[in-house]
């Protein structure tokens, strides 16, 4: 809609400039020659950077946007929805972002790791329970206010007050990542929140910039496959009502019906 209407704007303008630029043109004619009219691409953004693209890595079978030139770690050339060819949106006005301090693929990056880890955490939270236990309640939360093992039931069972500790940790969390991104400017590193070799460092991890980078595909890609993953769990527990370590136990048992001979399916099918 904001292209539309600077498109119509822009039109209106050369429309009421037209008869005064062939007035001067009349008077000068006789002193300098016309200069030829620069061709601009009529296309958009977008356009442009999938008229300029090459075969994808990842889906050899389909292009990718020439905004996906490999550069970036972890590029491959998947986008085949064209995220990468689209501005980011107004929402970052007055940020460094849209000064051309912060590249447009570099906030996706940024997205992209962020949606990642949440991802991992949530898988870690779907599995966990199952395997090792829930936290214990007590006579103000409730006995039993964190025996659910599916995290579906379990989101509305839990006292308000421990998903607001959650909140409010995730939003300190996010107020930080902001301010860093507003400190470093062009110079920021995608996901850096100077947690580990870049600084707090409690586990006194020390790479080379080799193994540095590798570490850092390697979070990439654990993070694409949690996003993944976080939806198939989601889904299972929402169709079943149930956690996903008992699911996966019942899936390891034979049933019944397969010990008699000739039965191959249940009863009744």
């Amino acid at each position: 809609m904001k292209l539309a209407i600077v498109t119509l704007l822009a039109g209106s303008a050369a429309a009421f400039q037209a008869p005064l630029m062939a007035v001067k043109a009349k008077k000068s004619f006789k002193k300098t020659k016309a200069a030829a009219p620069k061709q601009s691409s009529a296309g958009s953004p977008s356009a442009d950077a999938w008229a300029a693209g090459s075969t994808s890595v990842a889906l050899p079978w389909a292009n990718a946007p020439a905004t996906l030139d490999g550069s970036m770690l972890g590029d491959v050339g998947f986008d085949p929805l064209g995220f990468s060819t689209v501005p980011v949106g107004p929402w970052f006005n007055g940020f460094e972002g849209r000064n051309g301090k912060i590249g447009d693929l570099t906030w996706y990056r940024e997205a992209e790791l962020i949606h990642g880890r949440i991802s991992q955490l949530a898988v870690v939270g779907f599995i966990s329970p199952g395997l090792f236990g829930t936290l214990p309640g007590n006579e103000w939360t409730g006995l039993n206010a964190y025996s659910n093992t599916n995290p579906i039931e379990a989101f509305s069972q839990v006292p308000g007050l421990a998903l607001l500790q959650i909140f409010l940790f995730a939003s300190f969390l996010e107020v930080k990542r902001i301010g860093i991104i507003r400190e470093e400017g062009a110079n920021y590193t995608p996901g850096d929140l100077r947690i580990g070799q870049t600084g707090w460092n409690p586990f006194g991890l020390s790479y080379s910039p080799e193994e540095y980078q590798e570490k850092r595909l390697q979070e990439l890609k654990h993070s694409r496959l949690a996003m993944l993953g976080v939806f198939g769990l989601w889904a299972q527990s929402l169709a079943s009502g149930q956690g996903i370590v008992d699911q996966i136990g019942v899936a390891f048992i034979a049933p019944e019906y397969s010990s008699k001979a000739g039965y191959f399916l249940p009863a009744g099918i």
